[in-house]
């Protein structure tokens, strides 16, 4: 009977914070993030004519001459693959590195022979999730060659096109200026539809 008397307070507690921390927390928490930041909370999706496209968050695979192309992904199995974020794990002088950064200037080099501009680090190496949505200017402004010709847009329309999307620092002072991927392309296929209607 003393051990029931013991174990009761125990149990209750048990119950109170299972249901306080387990449940309402959870639900409170979910709740403000709908109201306040229901963009964020709903993954940042970028939507055309109603359709979800992708998201802002996460980097796509574009591997089409006539749109720009993303930062390498490194996750497993399937490139940019939320459940699987990682980096390679590969020191600089790991001879698998640079062998997949020599194939990858290969590839861009296959795309583009015109370019010959040294490669921006960001377009031959993997972030460290493996999911960035981002690219450096340098990197966008890399690829406008290529894209303008697969695209019969004029050149300085397309550089134009990344300039206007640079982002700035977060806050003024964290990161490094970056190029969204999706957006852009998003924004070139916008702008290749209205040269095509006035042609």
């Amino acid at each position: 009977m003393s051990m029931l008397r013991d174990l009761r307070p125990a149990a209750t507690l048990l119950a109170l914070f299972t249901a306080l921390c387990g449940l309402a927390y959870p639900l409170l928490i979910t709740a403000v993030g709908g109201v306040a930041f229901s963009d964020r909370a709903r993954g940042s999706l970028v939507e055309v004519d109603g359709r979800p496209r992708g998201s802002s968050l996460i980097g796509q695979s574009f591997d089409d001459p006539g749109r720009f192309w993303s930062r390498p992904s490194a996750t497993a199995r399937v490139p940019y693959d939320a459940t699987a974020s990682t980096g390679t794990h590969q020191g600089p002088t790991n001879p698998a590195l640079a062998e997949a950064v020599r194939l990858r200037i290969e590839a861009l080099r296959a795309a583009d022979p015109d370019q010959r501009q040294p490669v921006p680090v960001d377009l031959v190496t993997a972030s460290g999730s493996g999911l960035d949505p981002h690219v450096s200017p340098a990197a966008a402004l890399h690829q406008v060659g290529r894209v303008a010709r697969a695209r019969r847009i004029d050149e300085e329309t397309v550089r134009r096109l990344v300039l206007d999307h640079v982002e700035g620092r977060t806050l003024g002072v964290l990161g490094a200026p970056r190029v969204n991927v999706l957006h852009l392309n998003l924004a070139l296929d916008r702008a290749a539809a209205q040269a095509h209607q006035g042609a």
